[in-house]
């Protein structure tokens, strides 16, 4: 009995041992805080997702994003900045056709990384002129939508077959909870580069992504970003 005992105690040792080295070999994840004019919201960008997460932090750098508007918001849908032609654009000005760099190569990593509320995406070109899903030199986008049924996401399941060339799409329990307790948009599942999420400031986001907007969905008041600083 007492080396059946010792046999469990040593195994648990491993494990712990085990998953002590795995976390210090996993390298921490950087945050980027966007002070604006509504409140501050902090992104963490994903290791996983080393083009895009390098490719933030250079714009950041650069600070390029300083003074940027979120130019397109749609409530309960999302929020979304990066154009740099939005610093001196007058009122009611139509954005959202300018970046910075060129388009990218995609990282979609789905099902490992989700629209769900808060997460951080790549805009893009559609489709029909963008049939590799290349993500934006520097437009991204903050989710927010809406929860959701099983029933809808049974059929966003079947719909997204169809878009991802008659590939298994399937949400996994735990997205399923998430977008039905949380909410998101998974209609963009697996066609959008995510490459972070907001760890602070969702209720700025729910904030910014009530504002009025005109028929171009430009905010009626602009709302801008301050600063973008690196915090880790």
């Amino acid at each position: 009995m007492r080396k059946i005992c010792f046999l469990f105690v040593l195994l648990f040792m491993v494990q712990q041992l085990l998953k002590a080295q795995q976390t210090m070999n996993t390298p921490p994840r950087h945050e980027v805080l966007l002070e604006t004019t509504m409140g501050n919201i902090r992104l963490q960008l994903y290791n996983e997702t080393p083009l895009h997460r390098d490719n933030f932090l250079k714009l950041v750098r650069a600070k390029k994003f300083d003074g940027e508007l979120f130019h397109r918001v749609i409530k309960d849908f999302m929020i979304q900045s990066g154009d740099p032609y939005s610093k001196k654009a007058k009122s009611g000005e139509m954005l959202g056709e300018h970046q910075d760099g060129k388009d990218f190569t995609a990282e979609i990593l789905f099902p490992l990384f989700y629209h769900k509320r808060g997460a951080l995406a790549a805009a893009r070109q559609p489709d029909n002129i963008n049939p590799k899903r290349k993500s934006s030199g520097s437009q991204f986008y903050i989710v927010w939508g809406h929860k959701w049924s099983d029933s809808q996401l049974n059929s966003y399941e079947k719909k997204q077959d169809s878009l991802s060339n008659d590939t298994v799409f399937k949400f996994t329990p735990e997205m399923r909870k998430t977008y039905k307790q949380i909410g998101g948009t998974p209609f963009l599942d697996g066609q959008y580069t995510v490459f972070g999420e907001v760890v602070d400031g969702l209720d700025v986001v729910d904030h910014i992504q009530q504002a009025e907007t005109d028929k171009n969905d430009r905010p009626v008041s602009d709302i801008r970003i301050i600063r973008a600083t690196i915090e880790k």
